[in-house]
Order: structure tokens, then sequence, then C-alpha cells
């Protein structure tokens, strides 16, 4: 999408700011969130028992892709680099349940449902880039080797070429040690564990969780 960029500025004009970061949270409900949080970046929850979780019992997706655990960012470099941001835009995309339990009965339902988040986040970071703050940043949901190249032998940034999805892949928020699960319950919103045990008859809804770091 053409946009029409800002002129750089070194001081950020707060009321400037408050009204960017209302136009991204209206362009996430737009494009498909549930609810939408403008947050300060102190109140986001890095924790390394979240990776430890990729690991323990090993995940699936745990060393395949290159921005996932171990081949991405530590939650100790998260959380260093978070002090030098503000603020945030966090978002949930609702899901039904029996679609994020993995069967492979869902399985394009879900892939969609997760490529729906990126995309979100990809949307609201190059709004944010245009608009002057070059530094902002987006995590998604889930693992990008499976969600763009579930079909694909390998990841093919991991093997040093180039990534085939370089605007859309990236790390997950779990992936980088972001405790997703708190971030929701903090934020007043609902949200249940949903395993491969999990019958998706007894659960209300799924929420798959994507943010934005934009100054």
């Amino acid at each position: 999408m053409e946009r029409k960029p800002r002129k750089i500025e070194l001081e950020n004009d707060e009321a400037q700011l408050a009204r960017d970061l209302q136009k991204y949270q209206d362009k996430a409900l737009e494009l498909g969130a549930a609810r939408v949080k403008i947050l300060r970046t102190d109140e986001i929850p890095v924790d390394e028992r979240v990776t430890l979780k990729c690991q323990i019992p090993r995940c699936f997706g745990y060393g395949g892709g290159a921005n996932c655990p171990p081949n991405t960012l530590k939650p100790a470099e998260l959380r260093g680099l978070l002090e030098k941001y503000k603020w945030a835009l966090f978002f949930v995309k609702e899901v039904p349940s029996n679609i994020i339990v993995r069967d492979k009965a869902t399985i394009k339902e879900r892939v969609a449902a997760y490529q729906d988040v990126y995309k979100i986040v990809t949307e609201i970071e190059s709004m944010a880039f245009y608009d002057g703050y070059y530094l902002a940043f987006g995590l998604g949901a889930g693992s990008c080797r499976h969600t763009f190249c579930g079909l694909a032998e390998d990841c093919a940034a991991l093997k040093g070429e180039k990534c085939r999805f370089p605007l859309r892949a990236r790390p997950s928020m779990e992936a980088v040690g972001i405790d997703v699960y708190r971030m929701i319950v903090s934020a007043g919103w609902t949200i249940y564990p949903i395993g491969s045990g999990a019958k998706p008859e007894e659960i209300p809804c799924g929420v798959l969780a994507g943010i934005v770091v934009v100054q």
C-alpha cells in the first residue's frame, strides 16, 4: 500500500503521538482485531519462563526457523530494548476454539488466523514507520516458519538465504519472552489455555495476540 511519509522530527509532539496511537488502534480494529489496548512499554511483562516453555516440552517449531528460539532475540535483550521505548499497541484476535487445537482438519483455518495477526502487525508497523516512528517494530503470534512456509521443507533465512516473506516474517511475542497470558488478563480480557488435550466445545473462544512497539 502506498503511503505518504511524514517528515522525521527529533522531538516528538505528544499530542500528535496520542492521535497516531488512536489511529493505529482504529486500524487494528478495522483489520479484524477484537480488542486493542494502548499501553506503556513498562507494562509489557518479559519472562524467561515463557521461552522455557518452547523447550519443555519441546515445541515442534523449536529451532526450526530464524524467528523461533533459540535463533531469535533473547528475553534479556528484549527487556533492555523496551527500556528505550515508551508506547505500544497490543491487540487480540478471537478465533473459534476448535481452530486453535492442532487438528489436521482445521489446519487451513488455523494458518489463516495466524496470518491475519501478522497482517495486522505489519500494517500497523508500516503506518508507524511512515508517520516518522522509524524504529517501530511488531511481533506476531505463533511460528512464522509454519504460518507462511509450512509447505516448504525448511526456513530459507535459517540457511542464510533470503527470507521468503521478509516484510511479514518476525518472531512471535512468546518467542522473545513476552507473557501474553498475563498481558491479556491484566488488560481485563479473557483467555483460556488451549493445548492438544483441550475439548473445544468446553472453551468459549480462542485468542491470538500481536503487538507493535511504536515509540
